[in-house]
């Protein structure tokens, strides 16, 4: 009996084979098509959410370079069409009005000179590295190599505290920026009166100095 239950079993997947497919195989392949498919949807759902997250990015960096470059792009233009600046002196408060935000014109005084520096405006400007020095008095920042409001004072300073080798350090840095912008007078001390000059030269020169 168990001869003719083995035989027909196997007849009956003879039939199978010879005709309709085996269920439990069919499912199985069913089962891994689904399997394949869910898979399939799952990567262009992971493909597509990454390329979202580079679209949001690439816009979010653009808008944070362009901006920046097309206003220092602009304030360069402003900064090239500006005339000599004329010989004049100025008190503290003065020079805070050319920081470089609320005038296109940067000046910067180091060792109580004032100078110049709206063509390094990549350095002196709103977003350089020297930025904080825009419309101040920079030596004790120079001298320190501070670049926080640490460095600044709101009152003149006549940097009597700094060692000599400090002092040495703020001249070395005005002869440099004498060498690459134009000086333009004097940071006038509390009291001290303005100078006046000609048109024509400068009645002092007031860069020889100490």
């Amino acid at each position: 009996r168990a001869a003719s239950e083995g035989g027909a079993e196997r007849g009956s997947r003879v039939a199978m084979a010879d005709g309709e497919a085996d269920p439990l195989l069919l499912s199985s392949r069913t089962a891994e098509e689904e399997g394949f498919g869910a898979a399939v949807v799952a990567m262009l759902l992971n493909v597509g959410l990454l390329a979202a997250l580079f679209f949001v990015a690439y816009k979010v960096y653009t808008r944070w370079w362009e901006r920046p470059s097309a206003l220092r792009a602009a304030r360069d233009a402003q900064a090239s069409a500006l005339p000599k600046m004329k010989r004049r002196d100025f008190t503290l408060d003065q020079l805070r009005e050319y920081d470089g935000a609320a005038s296109s014109r940067i000046l910067m005084a180091v060792n109580g000179k004032v100078f110049d520096v709206t063509k390094g405006s990549k350095f002196y400007g709103p977003e350089g590295p020297y930025g904080i020095f825009a419309g101040r008095d920079a030596s004790r920042g120079l001298a320190t190599f501070c670049l926080d409001k640490d460095a600044l004072r709101d009152e003149y300073d006549d940097l009597s505290d700094l060692n000599a080798v400090q002092m040495e350090s703020v001249r070395e840095w005005e002869m440099q920026i004498k060498e690459k912008y134009d000086y333009v007078g004097r940071l006038l001390k509390p009291g001290e009166e303005p100078s006046e000059y000609t048109d024509e030269e400068d009645t002092k020169d007031h860069t020889k100095q100490d």
